[in-house]
């Protein structure tokens, strides 16, 4: 009940602050937007529609269209974060900034679309429209969410060139650069894991001493030294960089001449990690 609680509280956060961006920075400097919203701006510059309406009517078929290939939290979540989304375009519909500077603004807009679409993403939702298509790439081709997005999104700021001018959507590719680095920090940023492989003489030692004092599961994968033939094992594990300079301690202090490499992982799901259901 606690998570729900927290992932309603997500979405409703997540849904404001993408209003905020399209109402207060995007439509006073008549920049352009990607998905569903570029879509009903582009018709609210050109026939007065009002985005809030179009945006959920837009949403509400691509979901129809979409739902039988999500699962039932991410469509649920969904139908949650587009009504409130909608509901926060029309109620924030008059807000202003007095701000006339378009860099400024852009940068603004960015930042507050990628963190409040990447609130809702990390809970499991989506924003429909383009983002429906962003997390089937990510499912089925395994593509990153983040940049799945700025392409769908893209296509719809090219097409608004016409409407707002090749400056305005200039504008509009750097507000949605800046909002997908801000999603991918929201998404993936938040809590950066480190895969660490460790070749030792005294691999049992340094295994246990990871799993007393950092809590963590070492998996031991059987090698051998090509030029020596001699066997080797290796450990491999998983950790969050907070956790780096331990680890660094635990090696030192248990085998100086070991070999250690670390790199990033993007994604990491299991026991103590993340679902992979989610």
């Amino acid at each position: 009940m606690k998570k729900r609680l927290y992932d309603m509280l997500m979405l409703i956060i997540g849904g404001f602050l993408f209003a905020l961006a399209v109402n207060v920075f995007v439509i006073p400097n008549d920049f352009g937007e990607g998905g569903v919203t570029g879509i009903s701006i582009i018709l609210y510059y050109l026939l007065g529609w009002s985005p809030a309406v179009v945006s959920i009517l837009l949403n509400g078929i691509l979901l129809l269209v979409g739902y039988k290939l999500l699962d039932k939290t991410t469509t649920v979540y969904t139908i949650i974060a587009v009504g409130f989304n909608a509901l926060f375009l029309h109620l924030t519909e008059h807000w202003r900034i007095a701000s006339s500077e378009p860099v400024i603004n852009a940068i603004f807009a960015g930042l507050l679309a990628g963190v409040g679409i990447g609130l809702i993403i990390r809970v499991g939702g989506t924003t429909a429209g383009t983002t429906i298509l962003a997390r089937l790439a990510t499912k089925y081709w395994d593509w990153n969410v983040s940049y799945a997005l700025l392409f769908f999104d893209l296509i719809v700021a090219a097409i608004s060139v016409f409407v707002i001018g090749v400056e305005k959507v200039m504008f509009t590719v750097v507000l949605l650069y800046i909002g997908t680095k801000a999603m991918e920090f929201i998404i993936e940023g938040l809590n950066p894991k480190k895969a660490v492989t460790i070749i030792s003489s005294h691999h049992d030692r340094i295994a246990v001493r990871v799993m007393e004092l950092l809590d963590r599961g070492v998996t031991v994968l059987r090698g051998y030294g090509y030029y020596t033939g001699q066997p080797k094992d290796v450990l491999y594990i998983v950790i969050s960089k907070q956790e780096i300079a331990m680890l660094k301690k635990i090696v030192r202090a248990e085998d100086k001449n070991a070999f250690v490499s670390i790199h990033d992982v993007r994604d990491v799901f299991g026991e103590g990690f993340i679902d992979i259901s989610k």
